[in-house]
């Protein structure tokens, strides 16, 4: 049996976007409550019954998370352009050698706006 798995993780960031258009809100230094999803997949195990440990996931993620929460996301290395699309590649880059069945990555900046990064 084939599955995904999603697990969410929140965290407080600043950042800018200087590559916006002049007169652009998004130029100004602004901050969001920002959500992630970390999707894996793959083959349930017969003999456990899952694919892997949602708390493995967590143990993966907090590391990176730790790297974002309550910074100024640009300058956080690799992140001076901090889109929500750089950063949904930024944290993919993060997490990939750390969960293999790693699938998605998606950034949830507002109640309404969302990246979804596949790896491609």
């Amino acid at each position: 049996m084939r599955v995904r798995l999603t697990k969410d993780f929140t965290f407080e960031a600043a950042h800018l976007l200087p590559k916006a258009p002049e007169g652009h809100k998004c130029r100004r230094l602004h901050g969001h409550s920002f959500r992630v999803e970390v999707t894996v997949e793959g083959e349930v195990d017969p003999e456990t019954g899952w694919l892997l440990d949602y708390g493995l996931i967590r143990d993966r993620v907090e590391p990176v998370r730790a790297q974002l929460d309550h910074y100024y996301l640009n300058e956080v290395p690799g992140l001076s352009n901090a889109t929500s699309e750089n950063l949904a590649r930024w944290i993919w880059e993060k997490l990939k050698p750390a969960l293999p069945s790693l699938t998605a990555v998606t950034i949830h900046e507002t109640c309404e706006a969302r990246c979804q990064y596949e790896g491609r």
